[in-house]
């Protein structure tokens, strides 16, 4: 794989201070430029936004994958499984609800991985993934 350049995301809130709870408070990210209207974060090396916008929050669709229900839209980052592990730790002492548990996917499979699925306090979903061979990332 080539070098890879940070992703620019911007995703609505129904409130600014939720947004600084959840995403500064729960997940630990680091805040950067800000207004009363949308909020930088530091998104494990990329450039996420949450813009106040309550009339677009909300999840809009589900499709099945591997036996569960994964709500779309939804975003994250592959992260090393020490991390993921410590992120789902995490998650759990805040007491956020997950969406689709921390488990293995395609177990045995091209492509296995772990994953799980939990909201922020605005209704965007989160997927945050690991690999024990991150080579397993664009298997087919």
């Amino acid at each position: 794989m080539s070098s890879l350049r940070p992703f620019h995301l911007a995703v609505p809130v129904h409130d600014i201070a939720k947004a600084r709870e959840f995403y500064g408070d729960i997940l630990g990210l680091s805040e950067g430029r800000s207004s009363e209207q949308w909020v930088d974060w530091n998104f494990f090396g990329h450039q996420f936004v949450t813009h106040l916008a309550p009339e677009k929050v909300g999840v809009a669709h589900r499709n099945p994958v591997d036996g569960h229900d994964v709500p779309v839209p939804h975003f994250g980052v592959v992260l090393t499984m020490n991390d993921w592990h410590a992120l789902a730790e995490k998650v759990k002492a805040a007491g956020i609800d997950f969406v689709i548990e921390p488990h293995i996917r395609f177990q045995g499979q091209p492509g296995e991985q772990a994953t799980m699925f939990f909201y922020d306090f605005s209704g965007n979903a989160l997927e945050f993934k690991a690999f024990n061979d991150l080579g397993q990332l664009f298997a087919k």
